[in-house]
């Protein structure tokens, strides 16, 4: 059912935030600590994308910051950089430069602003896969920005370029969908989950290969991962409700943004919780305590979990 597939990128790839000084430069020396923190809570490999506020970003602070996690990363795990931008010339020279600077792999939203149809829409990833020669993942971010993409656009781009084409679909219903898109790529194609791990235990059952989750609860994220890949069905089900609650709760990117940052805050990772406006939701008391709540319940069923853990590790040693 979940199959390796034929690059090694796989498993639980979380999405770093951008942390930034208060006057909204970005920070990297707390990126290097927030970079290392999510290796050594288990992650596979990082990922550069929407929610690290690319579309905030510069081209300058893109290429930067691209660098910078290439450089921190990269000797730990996987590296994946967003490219996608308003133009095909553009995620070109991004792409270039991410396979440059040591990423594994590129991902690219489509274009935002332009109603394109699908045949430049196919025009604009072949320019990507052109452009390098390292996996290119299409992420369908439709629920939250664009329009989603039909699943024979995917899996024409898969069918014509090969197992280097990658997906990570968000367009809703989301399992359904990955399981049409499983389908019309013969089951070959290395698809990540990507509702925060609100629907993992689902989408896992599906046949992805990896995850893409928040940096807040990547520890959650890879307890369940394993739990999931073991057969730990009792964990996996404590773990999967309170995570599904406290991500279905984020409607929007802002959400993720304003939610993941307190958390990091919360932990020590981060120093500070801003955000670059324009700002489309802030943290209300109602909503945090929520948050806290039920991250406070993920914590608890993680240190619950810990010793059969460490007592199946043993026994299998």
């Amino acid at each position: 059912m979940n199959d390796a597939p034929p690059y090694s990128i796989a498993g639980v790839l979380p999405v770093f935030q951008t942390p930034y000084h208060e006057d909204e430069t970005i920070d990297f020396e707390t990126l290097e600590k927030e970079i290392h923190w999510l290796f050594d809570q288990g992650a596979d490999g990082i990922v550069m994308a929407m929610a690290s506020e690319t579309l905030r970003l510069s081209s300058d602070e893109r290429r930067a910051l691209a660098e910078a996690a290439c450089a921190i990363g990269g000797p730990r795990g996987a590296v994946i950089i967003s490219v996608g931008a308003e133009s095909s010339r553009v995620a070109e020279d991004l792409a270039r430069h991410a396979e440059a600077v040591g990423a594994d792999a590129v991902m690219a939203i489509p274009p935002l602003a332009t109603h394109a149809d699908e045949s430049e829409i196919r025009r604009y990833y072949a320019r990507i896969l052109g452009a390098v020669s390292i996996p290119v993942i299409v992420q369908d971010a439709s629920a939250y920005v664009g329009r989603p993409m039909s699943i024979a656009l995917q899996a024409d781009l898969f069918n014509m370029h090969g197992p280097r084409v990658m997906f990570k679909p968000e367009a809703h219903p989301l399992g359904p969908r990955l399981s049409e898109l499983r389908r019309a790529t013969g089951h070959r194609a290395s698809i990540f989950e990507g509702s925060g791990g609100a629907a993992l235990a689902d989408s896992y059952a599906r046949g992805i290969a990896g995850v893409m989750p928040g940096a807040d609860l990547v520890d959650v994220i890879v307890a369940l991962w394993r739990a999931l890949k073991t057969g730990d069905v009792d964990t996996a089900n404590r773990l999967s409700a309170p995570l599904s609650a406290l991500v279905g709760r984020l409607t929007s990117l802002d959400a993720f943004l304003a939610v993941e940052k307190h958390l990091l805050v919360r932990r020590g990772v981060l120093k500070n919780a801003v955000v670059r406006g324009p700002v489309g939701y802030r943290l209300d008391a109602t909503m945090r305590s929520e948050v806290d709540r039920l991250f406070d319940e993920l914590q608890a069923i993680l240190r619950e979990a810990a010793p059969t853990g460490r007592q199946r590790a043993s026994r299998r040693a």
